[in-house]
């Protein structure tokens, strides 16, 4: 049976008149500081505007009727349910305003919405679940799609459940929904909802259930930093080739470590956010503190993560959390975790995207014709990104250094490369920002035959490389007869270090800029940096999910700019130290 009682008030807040669609009020309250946020949604919300004023030019159009409607839907609609908010309506906050709206509001060139992939991560309490509970609700009634199927997604059945059971409450105290929806199963034990004029159902699914074949046209994804790998997305994503315009909806707390799934998607939205990658079908909205705000000393920066507040009842739970979290590291660190969005034991970018995006230049090539540059080369071993950055030296103390990158990538299999990588290397290669050649790894001589094509048009006085690899490819030089001013680099801290600090050095005090090139822009978003005891920092290959490699190009091509004498390989290093050890074992009366 329907549950019907009279609808209590809602202790959120309702909408308010404004001027403008309510998706871009918040974006401009934002971005102009009368909304305290975090550095990620401020980033989403200058996304927004950026695209309203440039967006057409991708083929974006902004429905600000459609955007207002989906979130009418939610006080139009649905009810909430569990404790003081049992059967209130659900007015929509202001940041989830921003959400549904961006969502619905936003199309592509086919007229069909814009994104497919939706990254929520807020600090606990600040009501994901009913949220995202509501978009499956829509998705299933409003939304005129044929035999829709809705899925609240997760690893384990008992945790897809959780989020399905919001949305069966809503459908039974929704005056609107009760009597147009069935739903199957016992109260508490409720298995699936369906929504039979046009033959659809929403209902709990886990990857642990060996199910094949869905086919969502919304997927709902809770507690992503929970899962183990990427199983249940790629279930979902897998079934979404059959949909106009499917919708992964995915919430989540701040995880640990850099491994995970969840941490992929936090790093991937934060870029997408940033600017410093372009995917107009990935919608991210990461709530996070500023470096400076320490959460356990004011109270002000807890809007930042937890953005319902001071709307929703959460302010005193969070004050015992901190108060008893304090002197206890365990607990402290769980709570920065789950109330504050501090990923632990997570590698930070060690590029602000802030900071790269100020050294942005409108620049071509020509316009260095004949001036003198060093460069740095980073030599993919077979299929990897290869990279050659120039570095241009100023000519008088008040022009700064101006970088100018090239890159390449074996031209087979480069579809299936940009799904792995989640980057857009065909449209790249198209644009001239990336150069392929045929055959599944890197043709080193045409590498060779465009480098020497380049260096002909300028006074390049050095190319920084690793010893690592590069033998071949000065064999191949000299069966071509092309000569280049190669210069040995090394990788350990004894190089990188100087060569780290004078690049960042240049790029904080705005004496190093950049064209924008986007593959450049995505490795200094992936760039992740290590530090010996004596504070020496080099870039951290091993440590990143992405590929930086033109940042290497780039610091080498710095390095020697600063004047570093090369040092040996960090790979002949491990070389030289375990042949000593090997020939200490063999002198008599030494230890072992």
């Amino acid at each position: 049976m329907p549950i019907r009682k009279p609808a209590p008030k809602s202790p959120r807040i309702p909408r308010r008149a404004t001027s403008t669609d309510r998706t871009t009020a918040y974006a401009l309250e934002v971005v102009a500081g009368q909304i305290i946020a975090g550095p990620h949604v401020r980033d989403a919300c200058a996304r927004h505007l950026r695209d309203l004023k440039n967006g057409a030019e991708r083929g974006l159009t902004w429905d600000r009727a459609e955007a207002e409607k989906a979130i009418d839907f939610y006080p139009d609609v649905l009810r909430l349910n569990g404790g003081q908010f049992e059967g209130a309506t659900f007015h929509l906050l202001s940041w989830e305003c921003f959400i549904v709206g961006s969502i619905y509001g936003w199309k592509n060139a086919a007229g069909t919405r814009r994104f497919r992939v939706v990254y929520v991560e807020t600090g606990k309490g600040s009501g994901k679940s009913p949220l995202a509970a509501g978009i499956g609700i829509k998705g299933l009634t409003a939304d005129k799609e044929p035999r829709a199927e809705i899925y609240s997604a997760a690893t384990k059945k008992d945790q897809a459940e959780i989020l399905f059971r919001d949305a069966v409450a809503m459908v039974r105290y929704s005056t609107d929904l009760s009597t147009r929806c069935h739903i199957s199963g016992a109260i508490g034990r409720e298995t699936n909802i369906a929504f039979n004029k046009t033959m659809s159902f929403f209902r709990p699914i886990s990857s642990d259930e060996g199910k094949s074949g869905p086919r969502p046209h919304v997927g709902l994804v809770d507690e992503l930093h929970e899962h183990r790998d990427s199983s249940v997305i790629e279930m979902l994503i897998a079934g979404f080739k059959g949909r106009s315009q499917p919708i992964l909806f995915t919430i989540t707390n701040a995880g640990s470590g850099k491994t995970s799934v969840c941490w992929n998607y936090h790093e991937y939205a934060c870029q997408v956010c940033s600017g410093m990658v372009v995917d107009d079908e990935f919608f991210g909205y990461v709530c996070a503190l500023d470096e400076k705000d320490d959460p356990f000393a004011d109270e002000k920066c807890w809007p930042k993560t937890n953005p319902s507040l001071p709307a929703l009842p959460g302010l005193n739970y969070l004050r015992g959390q901190v108060k008893s979290a304090r002197g206890m590291p365990a607990k402290e660190s769980l709570v920065k975790r789950l109330n504050f969005c501090i990923w632990t034991e997570a590698d930070s970018p060690a590029i602000s995207s802030h900071v790269w995006m100020s050294a942005r230049r409108d620049y071509t090539i020509k316009d260095f014709i004949g001036r003198r540059c060093r460069a740095g080369l980073d030599l993919s071993s077979t299929t990897d990104l290869t990279a050659l950055v120039l570095a241009f030296e100023p000519r008088d103390e008040v022009e700064p250094w101006a970088l100018f990158p090239y890159f390449w990538l074996p031209g087979d299999d480069l579809a299936d490369k940009e799904e792995k990588d989640r980057v857009p290397y065909l449209a790249w290669r198209k644009a001239g920002h990336l150069e392929t050649h045929p055959g599944r790894a890197i043709n080193k001589l045409a590498v060779i035959r465009r480098m020497a094509e380049i260096a002909a048009s300028f006074e390049v006085v050095s190319i920084a490389y690793d010893r690592w690899r590069i033998e071949d490819l000065k064999m191949l030089m000299a069966q071509e007869g092309i000569e280049l001013p190669l210069l040995p680099f090394g990788q350990g801290f004894k190089d990188m270090g100087p060569a780290w600090d004078e690049f960042e050095r240049l790029l904080l005090n705005g004496r190093l800029v950049h064209p924008g090139n986007p593959v450049l822009t995505w490795n200094a978003a992936n760039a992740i940096v290590v530090e010996d005891p004596a504070g020496n920092k080099k870039p951290a290959k091993d440590r990143i999910t992405g590929r930086m490699d033109g940042i290497v190009a780039t610091i080498m091509a710095i390095g020697k700019s600063a004047g570093d004498e090369p040092g040996p390989s960090v790979y002949e290093e491990i070389a030289r130290a375990e042949a000593l050890a090997r020939e200490q074992q063999a002198q008599p009366g030494m230890p072992g």
